[in-house]
């Protein structure tokens, strides 16, 4: 077959192309379509210098060192004391032991500090010292080392003077002085005292000192109206070393309250001295 030969469309084809023709005609008829503008260039951006090092130099100076900062002094933290009607401190605000830590130290240390604590209690209690209108001052320090000597000391003292049951004695001896202590302390606390409860039993442990003292006479020299005086003088001198403690730790009102039953337990004490034989 040559070219000038020429095949004829299906008419299905030929409909479509026409329909193509016209397609392009209309849209070149039309004009141009708008074309939207460019979008104008980003600015250019900082160049970021590459090191090869892993750390960059700054130019910002490093601070100078303050030669003049100091820690800020603490201030230990201030505890209310309370007060009696009188404005001075109550026997319990400071009536409180030491607070230093004495585990590590050396056992003689221990006993040399204790002994020391002994005799100065002893000295602030049952002698004449311008501490004993302040309770709370002269007791700060207080024990229980000193009054279980004393009670101790007064029941053996009983029990060597007494020439039969003196095992007995002496129990009956220590059980009424250490119950009698517990005794007098709920009963200063039962009328509103404001004492430590252990402060307490200290100070009428400190306050034998004297019966004990009157019961190493009466066992050197066995008469009666010796130990008649003696027991007066001694009783007296118990009476006035627990009288400022004890008063100045309850209400003016109920002084006798708390006093009356201390009184009374010295002065058994002081008829079990003249009654063992």
């Amino acid at each position: 077959m040559s070219h000038g030969d020429t095949v004829p469309l299906h008419p299905s084809s030929q409909s479509d192309i026409d329909e193509i023709e016209n397609l392009i005609n209309a849209s070149v008829e039309s004009g141009p379509s708008t074309v939207l503008p460019a979008r104008p260039p980003s600015p250019p951006r900082a160049s970021i210098p590459i090191s090869s090092s892993p750390f960059i130099a700054s130019n910002i100076p490093p601070p100078a060192p303050s030669s003049t900062y100091q820690k800020a002094p603490t201030v230990p933290p201030v505890i209310p004391v309370e007060t009696q009607g009188n404005g001075r401190p109550g026997i319990a605000a400071v009536g409180f032991g030491s607070a230093s830590n004495t585990l590590t130290e050396p056992v003689w240390d221990t006993v040399k500090r204790d002994l020391s604590r002994i005799v100065s209690n002893l000295k602030l209690v049952v002698f004449p010292n311008p501490f004993r209108e302040d309770p709370g001052k002269a007791m700060r320090d207080w024990d229980l080392w000193g009054p279980f000597f004393f009670i101790v000391f007064l029941g053996l003292t009983l029990s060597w003077s007494a020439s039969v049951k003196k095992s007995e004695v002496f129990a009956v001896a220590f059980a009424v002085l250490a119950a009698g202590a517990i005794i007098l302390t709920v009963n200063v606390l039962l009328l509103g005292g404001h004492i430590i409860f252990f402060q307490s039993l200290s100070l009428l442990g400190y306050c034998l000192f004297p019966l004990d003292v009157g019961a190493v006479l009466c066992l050197i020299k066995d008469n009666v109206i010796l130990k008649v005086i003696v027991v007066a003088i001694t009783l007296a001198w118990s009476s006035w070393a627990a009288y400022p403690f004890m008063s100045a730790a309850v209400s003016p009102r109920r002084k006798a309250l708390a006093l009356y039953p201390v009184f009374l337990m010295y002065i058994s004490v002081g008829f079990l001295i003249i009654a063992i034989d």
